[in-house]
């Protein structure tokens, strides 16, 4: 949690935008496992948290814009919750400790809102993405539950996109905090993964310095051998000599700001000769795309950067054939990287994806391409500084795909079909660090972490 005055600020800017109306934000209820009082663990509402710094389920904060005031509703505890959960603060207590003078029970808050609408007054609220929070806000606000999400009100969303989007020096110090653990978690899994183990082994341990360190994982952890499966959340598979476990996971610090990390592990501590070419080529693809980040740069011209370097790396292994940058136009090396680049990154690892990923990542002059792959891109638009994103080139070989394309001769004059064959079952490579874009540049965050092949194989202590 940062100082009041933080949240008073982004809470004053937010209103400045808008101009009028009444801002309606919901906090996160708590969510049952399997029975009431067995939940999973609470995680608030990011947007919730980024404006009004508070972790307690349940809560909602009210902005009324024209008159200037901000209000609190949530309930104090009882003596019955004394006994479960000891005595906690106030409503008042803890919304003094961001700044707001006025709370209110639960109960109150429809009053508020009947009031609002009587009067014609807007009401606004972002896309909800749980199904609890549409029932709420259908019964608030008098609407049919599939028409919720239809009415999130536009204008609020592309202000809390703005403020968000730019994070401030404390924002990056938390990310940065993130980063520290999960520095921790990659130099342990480098340092265990060995053939007769299994990918859960590695979740595990890395998932258990998370937690004991004081944070939790920003997302589900991705540790697999099958790294050809981009978003592969099965954890079952023995490691055996030869092959290579993606792992793809990060903190999330206790303010909520995630850190988001890939490294590809040789189980054998040292890469095969194939393994290490390939490598090369993602890792050549990473730095040319993080060299290229720089306040007014289109994020999209950075993924068609690196895009041009993997193809050019493969018509180096033989590969790809042809014009590298022609292949790219085409869309040929979609099938060896068929996603996008990378993504925002704050308070979500996919930040403000629930508001609404193309107005986060495109502009209204600025359009998703229907290209496969080029499609997967989730930021394309110009950078600024301040902006945090994620730069994770891959190189896959996913044999339906190879099969499809084989059949139909797709980019028969950009792919050597015959030289692929000999790599199904290669798996996937992939790598990605954290990147503040700066006043004149960029900045790689947090301590590095092992990336080179000399540096993987050093940190598996089975290297040279």
């Amino acid at each position: 949690m940062f100082e009041p005055n933080v949240y008073v600020e982004r809470r004053k800017r937010l209103m400045a935008q808008l101009g009028s109306g009444l801002v309606l934000l919901p906090g996160n209820d708590e969510s049952p496992m399997n029975y009431p009082a067995n939940t999973y663990p609470f995680r608030q509402d990011s947007s919730f948290l980024y404006f009004f710094g508070l972790a307690q389920p349940g809560w909602v904060g009210v902005l009324d814009v024209d008159a200037g005031k901000e209000i609190l509703f949530g309930d104090d505890i009882s003596l019955e919750d004394v006994i479960w959960m000891g005595d906690l603060p106030t409503v008042k207590e803890r919304a003094a400790l961001v700044g707001v003078g006025t709370t209110r029970p639960p109960a109150k808050l429809e009053s508020v809102l009947l009031k609002a609408k009587a009067n014609r007054r807007k009401i606004h609220f972002l896309p909800p993405y749980r199904a609890e929070t549409v029932r709420k806000l259908s019964g608030w606000l008098g609407l049919p539950l599939k028409a919720v999400k239809a009415r999130a009100s536009q204008a609020l969303s592309l202000a809390v996109i703005a403020q968000r989007s730019v994070k401030s020096p404390a924002e990056v110090d938390e990310i940065e905090r993130a980063l520290d653990v999960t520095r921790e978690m990659y130099l342990a899994a480098m340092a265990m993964v060995r053939p007769g183990l299994h990918e859960y082994d590695v979740m595990g341990r890395i998932e258990g310095i998370a937690l004991g360190r004081g944070c939790r994982t920003a997302f589900p952890s991705i540790v697999t051998v099958n790294g050809q499966i981009l978003h592969n959340h099965g954890y079952h598979n023995v490691l055996t000599e030869g092959r290579l476990l993606v792992d793809d996971s990060g903190a999330e610090a206790p303010s909520g700001y995630a850190s988001d990390i890939t490294r590809t592990i040789p189980v054998g501590g040292r890469f095969a000769p194939r393994q290490k070419e390939v490598y090369e080529v993602v890792l050549e693809a990473q730095e040319t795309a993080i060299r290229a980040i720089k306040p007014g740069v289109k994020y999209r011209d950075v993924h068609l950067e690196a895009a041009r370097a993997v193809a050019a790396g493969l018509k180096g292994l033989g590969l790809m054939t042809g014009d590298p940058a022609e292949a790219v136009r085409a869309g040929a090396h979609a099938l060896f990287f068929p996603h996008g680049l990378g993504h925002m990154m704050g308070l979500d690892v996919h930040d403000m994806e629930d508001i609404g990923e193309t107005l986060v990542g495109y502009t209204d002059r600025l359009k998703r391409s229907s290209q496969f792959g080029l499609a997967y891109l989730r930021l394309a638009r110009e950078l600024e500084p301040g902006f945090v994103l994620t730069v994770e080139p891959g190189v896959y070989f996913i044999p339906p795909l190879i099969d499809k394309w084989r059949k139909a001769r797709k980019f028969a004059d950009f792919i050597d079909y015959g030289k692929v064959e000999g790599y199904r079952d290669f798996g996937g490579i992939r790598i990605e660090d954290d990147v503040l874009v700066t006043a004149d540049g960029r900045r790689v965050l947090g301590r590095p972490i092992p990336k080179t092949v000399a540096e993987v194989e050093g940190a598996t202590g089975r290297g040279d």
